[in-house]
């Protein structure tokens, strides 16, 4: 059949319908003759469909439109299954997908994603849970899912493209002061103040914390080795592994202050045998997040705390003091377990000596902090041993 210009046609093939409409068919580069997805209401339309293809397949950007035919729910569980991540991590990507993703997407192949669809499912969504976090994390791993199918050539170009869409707005840090610790410690109860203290001047994380065992904790010497990590994934079990980075496996020297909390805990609160969790529940098994949580809840109301002030905010405290006791940034990085190659390569090494050091900076901030707190006009007449805070008793030992 001749072209629109009368000319015959030497790339594909048009055929008029006998709804009158035109049909096109061209043949890929390997020979396979292929229609249009659609049909043209004139020739020329038909044509001009047909030399787009063609120029295609001449300058290499054909792609196979079967290609991209593959369900992204398929695709997506795949993604996630052959990449190492973390339990958490793992648990979190299932959690964005089944509730975020997946409920608008999985019926749909990925070459059916497009630019205007993305753009319309981030606002659904934000209108809808108003969570501004969990939709950012949410299309970071929309894009990053559809990146990798860019580069298994299913797609041509990634249809996210909002620009900042990914970007979660921090919120800003909480810190608290050194007579709010000791409150929290006090309040939370005898088992659990020294988490609150090695959270806090640590600085250790949840899980860190979790995993610890008491070959990890060296009384004499007061410092704790952090070997691995110990989160609890959301059917409750906890998945022993190695710290966050490799940073994280590290030596926290602490304070002097801290070497009365540490011989108590250890003589009275912690497992036996080298292999004993240092943190043990009242039955004697590993302590559950949630029930941590409810006396963290309960101690924090009582100190007069605000309910967003989370026990991982306590980390953020131990970096604004060991910072103000002049420890360097590659000081706190270290003694947090943090790791970045830029940071690496621009600032100093911190041994362990220059780690001591640091602690005993820490050592005398916090000292500083409580005998000013002391120093308080009409103090009320001291309590019974039996009546006083834990604090105060660990200070006189």
């Amino acid at each position: 059949m001749a072209n629109s210009k009368g000319r015959r046609r030497r790339f594909g093939a048009i055929r008029r319908l006998p709804s009158g409409r035109y049909q096109a068919r061209y043949p890929g580069p390997d020979g396979i003759m292929r229609p249009a997805p659609e049909t043209f209401e004139t020739i020329g339309d038909a044509d001009d469909w047909l030399a787009e293809k063609q120029t295609e397949v001449k300058n290499g950007d054909w792609r196979d439109p079967e290609v991209g035919a593959v369900n992204f729910k398929v695709y997506a569980d795949k993604w996630v299954e052959d990449r190492e991540l973390g339990a958490l991590t793992g648990d979190l990507y299932r959690w964005l997908l089944d509730s975020h993703i997946l409920p608008t997407f999985e019926g749909d192949d990925l070459d059916e994603i497009t630019p205007p669809r993305v753009r319309a499912w981030r606002t659904e969504r934000l209108q809808t849970t108003g969570a501004k976090t969990a939709i950012a994390k949410a299309y970071r791993l929309l894009k990053s899912i559809m990146e990798t199918a860019v580069d298994d050539e299913l797609i041509r170009r990634n249809p996210c493209r909002i620009k900042g869409a990914g970007k979660e707005k921090a919120a800003e840090r909480r810190i608290a002061t050194v007579a709010q610790v000791d409150a929290l410690a006090d309040n939370i109860g005898p088992r659990w103040r020294l988490m609150v203290y090695l959270g806090a001047y640590g600085p250790l994380r949840p899980e860190e914390l979790a995993g610890l065992r008491r070959r990890d904790v060296d009384v004499p010497a007061l410092k704790v080795t952090v070997r691995l990590a110990e989160p609890e994934r959301t059917n409750g079990r906890r998945a022993p592994g190695d710290t966050k980075s490799e940073a994280g496996t590290r030596t926290v020297f602490l304070p002097e202050f801290l070497r009365p909390e540490l011989r108590i805990h250890m003589e009275l609160y912690a497992g036996k045998g080298p292999d004993g969790l240092v943190f043990l529940g009242e039955k004697g098994a590993a302590f559950r997040r949630s029930s941590f949580g409810r006396k963290w809840r309960k101690a924090r109301a009582v100190v007069g705390m605000p309910e967003g002030f989370r026990f991982y905010d306590l980390r953020h405290t131990g970096h604004t003091l060991s910072t103000r006791s002049g420890a360097t940034l590659k000081d706190t990085m270290v003694r947090a377990g943090q790791s970045s190659e830029k940071a690496a390569l621009i600032y100093q090494h911190s041994d362990d000596d220059r780690q001591q050091e640091v602690a005993a900076g820490l050592d005398a901030t916090v000292r500083k902090a409580r005998q000013e707190a002391a120093a308080v006009p009409d103090d009320p007449p001291d309590k019974p041993d039996d009546q006083r805070s834990g604090t105060n008793l660990a200070r006189d030992d």
